[in-house]
């Protein structure tokens, strides 16, 4: 739960013109609602920034090979902005931690998941944008409870925006 009410800007990157991608008033509603207490709680002002790039297979897979080793193309890359904790009682610091990070995702693959899980396009946009939002505060799913902590936080944000519970499909 927030704190406080959060701005995140987003900087919305689109380099191949893939069509669809959700509006900006709408990614940026989804990060705000991603962000977490102890996040919120770490700003000098109200406001985060988040880079989001949007891309097609080739580029998801050469990222996701060069970065994390693995053939092919990911639904969502996340690249926290890392601040030591240490560093941020340095204002100028602190200011830079406002930007939690930058996302990639892979709008084919957003696509053709929502295609193959039954659920609407958007609501998988949603998804994976939240899903990359926990990530960029430290979040990760590699343990199994950390998994649960974190798809049970997914569930909840993205039921309080209005849409399903995005792991039906594996029932």
């Amino acid at each position: 739960m927030k704190s406080r009410a959060i701005t995140v800007d987003v900087e919305l990157q689109n380099p191949n013109n893939l069509e669809s991608i959700p509006e900006i008033s709408e990614i940026r509603s989804w990060c705000e609602a991603s962000i977490q207490k102890e996040s919120a709680d770490r700003l000098i002002n109200n406001t985060l920034s988040v880079l989001i790039r949007i891309v097609n297979d080739k580029e998801s897979a050469d990222l996701n090979h060069k970065y994390r080793d693995k053939d092919g193309p990911t639904n969502v890359l996340s690249y926290p902005n890392d601040v030591p904790e240490f560093m941020l009682d340095i204002p100028e610091l602190k200011e830079q931690s406002s930007h939690i990070g930058d996302l990639v995702i892979c709008e084919p693959l957003v696509i053709n998941e929502a295609s193959d899980q039954n659920k609407s396009v958007m609501a998988h946009w949603a998804h994976l944008i939240v899903h990359g939002v926990l990530h960029l505060q430290g979040f990760d799913h590699i343990e199994d409870i950390e998994a649960l902590k974190m798809e049970s936080l997914e569930i909840k944000i993205l039921e309080q925006l209005g849409f399903p519970n995005p792991y039906t499909h594996l029932s």
